[in-house]
């Protein structure tokens, strides 16, 4: 993998991450049992903790990307390793 290709596919991991990162620890006013203020809406987070977030993110990110990266590098896994492919009409 190039190096360019190499930054494209982490970025991509690194948000798809970022998505499932993001709920986890999230209360809203209403859950906290906080006044919402006119104009805000309700299921809001109070305190979000995107640092927090963004370096599970990294850190999630780094080891996804080590193990698709080690994958394409070093061929752990083949077609021939997965046991329901070799049952299949034409192979």
């Amino acid at each position: 993998m190039s190096w360019v290709s190499g930054i494209a596919v982490y970025f991509i991991i690194w948000w798809i991450c970022l998505f499932a990162v993001l709920p986890f620890g999230v209360k809203s006013a209403a859950e906290l049992g906080e006044a919402v203020e006119p104009g805000n809406e309700q299921g809001a987070p109070v305190a979000p903790m995107m640092w927090r977030k963004i370096i599970a993110t990294t850190l999630l990110a780094c080891v996804i990307f080590a193990l698709i990266w080690g994958q394409m590098s070093y061929k752990w896994i083949g077609f021939d390793d997965i046991p329901f492919l070799n049952r299949m009409p034409g192979h």
